[in-house]
């Protein structure tokens, strides 16, 4: 079979498993509401306390600053948990029943990692469309470069989140072990609620290993409306090796999924 024909059906396969696992949030928008509670909770009640206490020395203002934190998060969150829906899937042998399926197993990740983007991209909409009003300035070219960022890192973090639940089959507990242990470290350590020029030195340096904090830099970046800006590049080159690498062990792990 020619290399055309294997991408051509590589793509067709992964359109349909993208459709199939988006149904049940087309007939169920309320988890798409669901999801908006947290960043909106932060952003109403984490926002003033940040504008209060360090408003005036914010490039850009607090929203600026804040808002794109935001929509990280909101990714950050929602990705690194789309494993669970595997493990589910696990339990009720749904899972099994699509692997004898024609479909390759490669699409059975890219599909699921790609599925997330869809609730994500209108979480970020909605996040803008609210805070424009409270003095977030939207820069239409930055704003679409930097969802398309979020984009890609959010599919190599969801393609981890389905390696760790297939790792973790068997012990589904061990699945919010691991996520909630990388996670807020993660977070914390990108600067993402609050700058680290002012924290201890030892977290500085963590941050530099910490490929979330180039995100995060990046995001802040675009959505002033700068897209040339090396701190840009920095936050491609994050989110790409972030996709590369969880492409790859994710599709591995999908391949041994059966055994």
């Amino acid at each position: 079979m020619s290399t055309v024909t294997l991408e051509r059906n590589l793509f067709r396969d992964t359109s349909f498993v993208m459709r199939r696992e988006l149904k049940p949030v087309l007939r169920d928008p309320f988890s798409l509401i669901f999801g908006m509670i947290q960043p909106l909770v932060f952003l109403a009640l984490f926002g003033p306390l940040l504008a209060g206490s360090l408003g005036g020395s914010l490039d850009g203002g607090v929203w600026q600053w804040f808002v794109p934190a935001i929509l990280v998060m909101t990714t950050l969150f929602g990705t690194s948990a789309t494993g669970s829906n595997l493990l589910t899937e696990f339990v009720t042998g749904a899972h099994e029943r699509m692997l004898v399926t024609p479909l390759s197993r490669s699409s059975l990740l890219i599909g699921r990692a790609l599925k997330e983007m869809v609730p994500l991209f209108g979480q970020a909409v909605i996040v803008i469309a609210v805070m424009t009003p409270f003095g977030f300035d939207l820069h239409p070219l930055g704003a679409l470069v930097g969802l398309a960022l979020l984009a890609v890192f959010g599919v190599g973090l969801g393609s981890f989140s389905y390696a760790l639940a297939i790792a973790v089959r068997k012990q589904e507990w061990m699945f919010w072990v691991v996520q909630q242990t990388f996670l807020f470290p993660l977070m914390i350590l990108s600067g993402m609620l609050l700058p680290l020029e002012t924290g201890p030195e030892w977290m500085r340096v963590a941050s530099k290993f910490n490929p979330l904090s180039y995100l995060v830099d990046a995001e802040r970046t675009l959505f002033s409306g700068d897209v040339t800006s090396t701190t840009v590049l920095w936050g491609w080159l994050a989110a790409i090796v972030t996709v590369a690498l969880g492409l790859t062990v994710g599709i591995r792990s999908m391949l041994r999924s059966a055994d």
